[in-house]
């Protein structure tokens, strides 16, 4: 019976009473609660990680630019692949594989 008088008394206590107030309303009520929080903090890992992505693919791209810069045959040989570029007299045949199998 003492053990339930001294925390009937705690509970009773106006600052105590607050501060779990101010508690609960700050873990679940608030604009910043904790799920909130929890959700944030995976799309800055996710925001990360694509920044990493494409900070990746930035340093690639720079590379191959510079390797299309010193090398005018493997220029000319990515204006043939990818803008189907010609030389005067030749004739151009694209092959594009048919996405439905045959019956």
């Amino acid at each position: 019976m003492k053990i339930l008088k001294g925390i009937y008394s705690v509970l009773r206590n106006k600052y105590v009473l607050t501060l779990t107030a101010l508690a609960v309303w700050l873990l679940f009520f608030d604009r910043n609660d904790v799920f909130t929080q929890y959700y944030r903090h995976q799309e800055v890992k996710k925001l990360e990680t694509e920044a990493n992505y494409f900070k990746s693919e930035i340093a690639k791209n720079k590379k191959e630019e510079s390797e299309l810069k010193s090398d005018p045959k493997l220029l000319e040989k990515f204006a043939r692949e990818h803008y189907l570029m010609k030389k005067d007299g030749e004739d151009i045949y694209v092959l594009v594989e048919d996405s439905l199998e045959k019956k």
